[in-house]
């Protein structure tokens, strides 16, 4: 039976179990299901991990799709419904019982896959009573005019509840008037609480979009609601909590549901995010995917054909990633969240922090903060890593303290100016916004998905501070220059080029 193992933003707040990665337990074997009777799926709302959507991703062999494409596709008993001519993939529906054979056939195509739904993040069990901000009692942060006028963080409610900006150095960066201002970071992910008090100054909502059909950007199923989480700790702006860039504009582009999408969905927010705004695209500078899948090559993998599917569909992504990096955008990814090494687990996969071009980012936390310990820099219990997998670290939070030690004891955080009691490891998460029922929630969670927006917030501080124009070679090279080596010497399992500092990666002494 083939399985198949998904990862990367399964952000959870707390739980006995040490996290493991989800596992698909139903036989994903291609050769099980009848292809001719696979009809188009046009309901998204009750979604499940193995549906077929009913459309085919189409590979050309060249970077170009074929000129005779479309009536070849109709021959075959087919129809073309999109195309993305500039990596030369199309989708298409069977009009036909035979589709797929014929489709196989076609001169100038490598490959055409049947598109799957997968489960790409998890939403958490909360623990402990949601945290609230009354928005009638919201310090006004002070507005950045230029680089060199400080941005006033200490008026944020939450003042002295978030542990990971400092980690990383970001107030040097704030005290320097760099807040990411003009900087524009494509939020690839769930639903976007777009009126969130935090939110609502930086999201972009009129290039905001959703690729999941049948939903806007701002529609998602709960009070968590991961995109939001993972915006908040890129660019919230101030009120109740600061982002690692709180002047950065956040482009919301919802392309799971639930937790849940297909591979074109996302496909289609990476091509849109990187196509500039005068081409009709977002317009994006960076790119933040807090998702994943794990795909396993080797050992749960009985039937040659699925190999080839994912095979191909991870090709379909490199084109991908690869149009985002010629158009000069910095693309970012989490590593995942299984504790597997991927220099020994070379069977493994991770889709699409192994991408070509793809920054794919660590996790870390401490343990026991509230206890004054300032181990921000401890690899989390749960992060995948591997020289072949991690690029750089970042603070992603741990309930280490929890999990690994066993201390369930409570404790209080003391803020500027609110006071929480709740589990001690509650406090080692990241804090950050979340849908909730009013325009201000916020709580806690831990994960490579934290990690991944606060290497995303960095680099949006960078590029202010260079006007907005970095390759990505030269974001990749500045974090390497900038980044404190830990671990052993050069390049490492667990850090990969080091763990990330805001301030040196903008200059800021």
């Amino acid at each position: 039976m083939a399985s198949l193992l998904f990862a990367g933003c399964n952000s959870d707040l707390m739980q006995v179990d040490p996290i493991q990665e989800s596992i698909l337990e139903e036989g994903l074997n291609i050769s099980q299901f009848d292809l001719s009777e696979i009809t188009e799926m046009t309901d998204f709302s009750n979604m499940r991990q193995g549906d077929f959507t009913g459309r085919f991703l189409i590979l050309s062999k060249g970077q170009s799709l074929p000129n005779n494409l479309e009536s070849s596709i109709q021959n075959a008993g087919g129809e073309i419904v999109k195309t993305y001519p500039e990596i030369g993939v199309a989708v298409a529906v069977a009009r036909s019982a035979d589709f797929h054979t014929k489709a196989s056939s076609i001169s100038g195509i490598e490959s055409i896959t049947p598109d799957l739904i997968l489960q790409y993040t998890e939403e958490p069990n909360l623990v402990g009573p949601e945290t609230t901000l009354d928005a009638a009692r919201a310090r006004q942060s002070v507005e950045t005019s230029a680089i060199g006028t400080p941005f006033n963080y200490k008026t944020a409610l939450f003042d002295g509840w978030q542990w990971a900006p400092a980690s990383i150095n970001a107030p040097k960066a704030w005290d320097a008037g760099v807040t990411g201002k003009g900087v524009r970071v494509a939020v690839i992910d769930g639903g976007f609480h777009s009126t969130h008090i935090d939110l609502a100054p930086n999201l972009d909502i009129a290039n905001s979009i959703s690729t999941v059909p049948g939903f806007n950007f701002n529609q998602d199923i709960g009070t968590f609601w991961h995109g939001t989480h993972v915006a908040g700790i890129v660019a919230a702006s101030g009120f109740g909590v600061v982002g690692i860039a709180p002047k950065a504009t956040i482009i919301g582009v919802k392309s799971l549901h639930n937790g849940s999408g297909a591979f074109e969905w996302i496909l289609d927010g990476i091509l849109y995010a990187a196509t500039p705004l005068s081409q009709g695209g977002g317009g994006a500078q960076i790119i933040n995917m807090s998702l994943g899948a794990t795909i396993d090559y080797r050992n749960n993998w009985q039937d040659p054909a699925f190999r080839v599917f994912f095979r191909e569909l991870q090709k379909t992504y490199d084109r991908a990633t690869r149009y985002a990096t010629q158009n000069g955008v910095t693309v970012i990814a989490s590593a995942g969240n299984g504790a597997t090494n991927y220099d020994d687990a070379k069977e493994l996969f991770k889709l699409p922090a192994q991408n070509q071009h793809v920054l794919s980012i660590s996790s870390t936390g401490p343990t026991g903060w509230v206890f004054g310990n300032t181990n921000f820099s401890q690899p989390a219990y749960y992060t995948d890593f591997g020289k072949s997998l991690v690029d750089f670290a970042a603070p992603g939070g741990t309930v280490g303290l929890a999990i690994v030690e066993g201390n369930y004891s409570p404790c209080t955080l003391i803020g500027t100016y609110r006071t929480a009691t709740n589990t001690c490891a509650v406090f080692d998460q990241v804090f950050s916004t979340v849908r909730g029922t009013t325009n201000g929630n916020y709580n806690w969670a831990q994960g490579t998905s934290m990690a991944s927006p606060a290497l995303a917030g960095v680099v949006a501080l960078m590029m202010e501070v260079n006007g907005g124009n970095m390759t990505p070679a030269q974001v990749r090279a500045k974090l390497s220059q900038t980044a404190t080596d830990l671990g052993k010497p050069g390049n490492d399992e667990y850090y990969g080029r080091g763990f990330v500092d805001a301030a040196k990666a903008a200059g800021v002494n």
